[in-house]
């Protein structure tokens, strides 16, 4: 008699967990449509585009008469940047509440940048792209404490380029970046000042500075998202620090020095009307012959130059367009694949000054040859470290000779972004997964996205004068997604004299001034 009850029980429970199983998996098939349809973010046609664009001001120098030097000075700072009318929002700035002056000197000059810290944290300034001895590199070895100088000095000695300079203290420099550190720094010379490309500064020769932002309330917030392994990754983007940023240009033809400072995000620029545009150069300076395109990748850190040419009256928008080569669906949802922003309005006048038409040649690329190497090394990517390994401040991953080519192989299997940075050097790119780069990556590169599944080799050369050869200073070679970064996707490397070994580096001396 009691056989019935206890089925008819058992049945309620069935019931009951099966009901339960039934709302947990629509609640978790619910939270991950929510989180899936929540990664996606676009901006195309929704920006009004009602601010003028800012131009960082050139940084004022002079030549000091007793060493010869142009000398620059930044002090490092905090303060507060009113984005948005009425909401002031603390940030970090060189000489100013944010982002820093532009800095320009000349091939074979010598010059002089002393810093001062004003912030209340320890930081540091690297000079992302310049070939200069390490101990004026600028990494997490050259920490700047708080209240003290830098003064770091060495000869340009490398092509007019569109170079820039941000913080590089280990594992805060995604922190550092993001509240507005950073600055262009260009090189020119004489060959650059001779061709016929747009060359007056803020006017038809402008600067864009790219970052990505997300307020919360009037702060920016720096949280990363759920999934978003790649880094922060923002809903907005500005230019030079302005939100909604139009440019009135009065001439036919306009360069871009594109810069994607981005802590994570990668950007694929190209203009909504379709129309085409010259690539004149990459991150260490012009190409042999400008490049026809209508699209431009540029992860975080790289660089490139385009000149594009404007009708009377028309209004043309830079946007990025949403990108395919993340790897998995998955990972281009989440990593910002399938973003769209509208990034700047270019408003031409009514009457435009005519400009002469882009160079046909613009030189000679000053770039090594693979043919030459003496060693092969090769790098593995993944987010646990690079060839497995951790970065380690007293541990000299790398020790390579001055004067010398070497051939470095970039893999990225992880299946995730990754991008490649290394510090002194402008490298070919030989190979990309065993054919022949495309345009944008034959110049002069100092970084370059390396999508999953991607394999680079990359020529290097390890030039310089005796100051160059430094047992015991290490460069950087890492990826240049700043959280990678922090969490240690990074290694050192050092340059010696031929029968020089490297020389062990304290891991508690970051060299405080």
């Amino acid at each position: 008699m009691t056989s019935k009850p206890r089925k008819s029980r058992l049945k309620r429970v069935l019931v009951v967990l099966g009901s339960v199983v039934a709302v947990l998996a629509l609640a978790i098939g619910g939270g991950a449509l929510w989180l899936w349809s929540g990664a996606k973010v676009s901006t195309a046609g929704t920006g009004e585009f009602r601010n003028k664009l800012s131009v960082p001001p050139l940084a004022a120098s002079h030549v000091d008469e007793k060493t010869g030097r142009r000398v620059f000075d930044l002090r490092m700072q905090s303060g507060e940047t009113e984005f948005r009318p009425g909401q002031k929002t603390p940030t970090w700035g060189f000489d100013g509440s944010y982002l820093g002056p532009t800095l320009r000197a000349k091939r074979g000059e010598k010059v002089e940048v002393r810093i001062r810290n004003g912030l209340d944290e320890a930081s540091t300034v690297h000079w992302h792209g310049m070939h200069l001895p390490a101990r004026m590199d600028g990494g997490p070895h050259q920490m700047v404490a708080p209240g003290k100088n830098w003064a770091p000095h060495w000869t340009v000695d490398q092509p007019a380029a569109t170079l820039w300079y941000h913080p590089h203290p280990h594992g805060e420099t995604e922190q550092h970046v993001r509240r507005g550190l950073a600055g262009m720094f260009l090189v020119d010379d004489d060959r650059s000042e001779r061709l016929a490309l747009p060359k007056r500064y803020g006017v038809d020769d402008l600067p864009v500075i790219v970052q990505d932002v997300r307020f919360d309330g009037a702060e920016l917030d720096s949280g990363h998202k759920m999934m978003q392994d790649v880094g922060f990754l923002g809903d907005r983007t500005m230019v030079n620090g302005t939100l909604d940023p139009y440019k009135i240009v009065h001439d036919e033809r306009v360069r871009l020095r594109l810069l994607n400072a981005s802590t994570a995000r990668t950007y694929d620029f190209g203009f909504t009307d379709g129309q085409k545009f010259a690539l004149v150069g990459t991150d260490g300076g012009l190409l042999d012959r400008p490049a026809t395109m209508d699209r431009i990748q540029l992860s975080p850190g790289e660089r490139a130059e385009v000149v594009v040419r404007m009708k009377p009256g028309e209004r043309s928008v830079l946007r990025s367009y949403p990108q395919d080569n993340y790897g998995s669906s998955w990972h281009r949802r989440f990593s910002g694949g399938d973003d769209t922003f509208d990034v700047l309005q270019l408003r031409a006048a009514d009457r435009l000054r005519p400009s002469p038409a882009v160079p046909s040649r613009l030189g000679e690329l000053e770039l090594p040859a693979p043919g030459n190497a003496v060693r092969a090394r090769h790098f593995d990517l993944k987010i646990s470290g690079i060839n497995g390994r951790k970065m380690a401040m007293g541990r000299v991953d790398e020790t390579v000779t001055r004067g010398t080519t070497e051939v470095w192989t970039v893999r990225n299997g992880n299946g995730m972004p990754h991008n490649f940075h290394i510090h002194d050097v402008q490298f070919r790119v030989v190979s990309v997964n065993g054919e022949r780069p495309p345009a944008q990556l034959r110049g002069r590169k100092d970084t370059v996205f390396i999508p999953s599944g991607t394999t680079m080799k990359l020529a290097l050369r390890f030039d310089g004068g005796p100051e160059f050869a430094d047992p015991r200073t290490p460069y950087m070679f890492h990826c240049h997604l700043l959280s990678h970064e922090d969490q240690g996707m990074m290694g050192q490397f050092v340059v010696v004299d031929k029968g020089q070994r490297a020389a062990a580096k304290d891991p508690g001396d970051h060299e405080h001034h």
